[in-house]
């Protein structure tokens, strides 16, 4: 027997524990960043998906698109401002940001893994119901005055309530469910919802065993710069009270308490653009992110 063999043989034995951990239950992959337009990183991706299907996970993929979107609203010549990390959205823009999310970066998600080996089906938060959302405003301080004062986002939502019916008969179809962030709202508004957002509610919503967030950091930093990887729900709170948690991590990490206080037994922020970051987080001891816990 080759060495090469007997390596293989290790790997899948040291992963046995895991793969009988996630049998049958269900995982939330928030899949974005600059790494969706690169084409081999979302080939790699599907194929990764594609893998977990098939040794008995239930994946869900909540994806976003902004690079996909700025690139079409370039072309477009049509200008896009942002308020604390969400895309003010006018009709105009909207109707940009759903045909992007809703079209071509949906169905290459869901392409990518399908031509892997799983079959997988592209829907938006609108599609049976799945996303009922409501507006969101901002409140930011006036640099002039240094008062507070609301700032009107357009159609920005937020997930208000989650029906995960037509989740759970694709799930019960193994068909992997690939979730663009468009929701609806009572009234039949259309809004643009933040990807992070859509894909915590999702998960607590199916008491999901893991949310694993793929974004384009390695995790949370502590004050010294080194990776975590493993913090409390208590911890980060107090990270962002102490100012070290902050920036754009902030909302992350926010999505992550709310999937784990609904449910969630873990919530992972990674760096997606590692190579088989999910598989690494999910089959191996060592995990590739900070995972986050009641």
């Amino acid at each position: 027997m080759t060495d090469d063999a007997l390596d293989q043989m290790a790997i899948l034995a040291g992963a046995l524990p895991f793969l009988k951990r996630y049998d049958d239950q269900t995982v939330v992959v928030k899949y974005g960043g600059h790494a969706m337009g690169e084409e081999e990183t979302a080939l790699r991706f599907g194929r990764d998906i594609a893998l977990l299907e098939q040794v008995g996970v239930n994946p869900v993929v909540v994806h976003g698109g902004g690079p996909q979107i700025n690139a079409m609203l370039k072309r477009l010549n049509v200008k896009s401002s942002f308020v604390q990390g969400l895309r003010v959205t006018d009709a105009e823009m909207l109707d940009v940001v759903e045909m992007v999310l809703a079209g071509p970066v949906n169905k290459q998600v869901a392409e990518a893994i399908t031509r892997a080996g799983a079959m997988a089906v592209g829907i938006s938060g609108k599609d049976g119901g799945l996303v009922r959302a409501r507006k969101v405003t901002r409140r930011v301080r006036d640099e002039a005055t240094g008062e507070m004062q609301e700032v009107d986002l357009g159609f920005v939502g937020e997930p208000e309530v989650i029906n995960p019916k037509i989740l759970r008969l694709l799930i019960g179809a193994d068909i992997v469910p690939v979730v663009s962030p468009v929701g609806v709202g009572a009234d039949g508004q259309t809004y643009n919802i933040n990807a992070d957002t859509v894909a915590g509610a999702i998960a607590g919503a199916l008491e999901a065993e893991r949310l694993l967030m793929l974004t384009d950091v390695r995790g949370v930093l502590g004050p010294d710069g080194a990776l975590i990887p493993e913090m409390t729900v208590a911890e980060v709170r107090r990270g962002i009270a102490e100012g070290w948690i902050s920036g754009g991590m902030i909302p992350k990490v926010e999505t992550c308490i709310y999937a784990v206080e609904r449910g969630v037994k873990g919530a992972v922020i990674l760096d997606g653009r590692v190579p088989h970051a999910v598989l690494l987080e999910l089959f191996t001891g060592a995990g590739a992110g900070t995972l986050i816990r009641a």
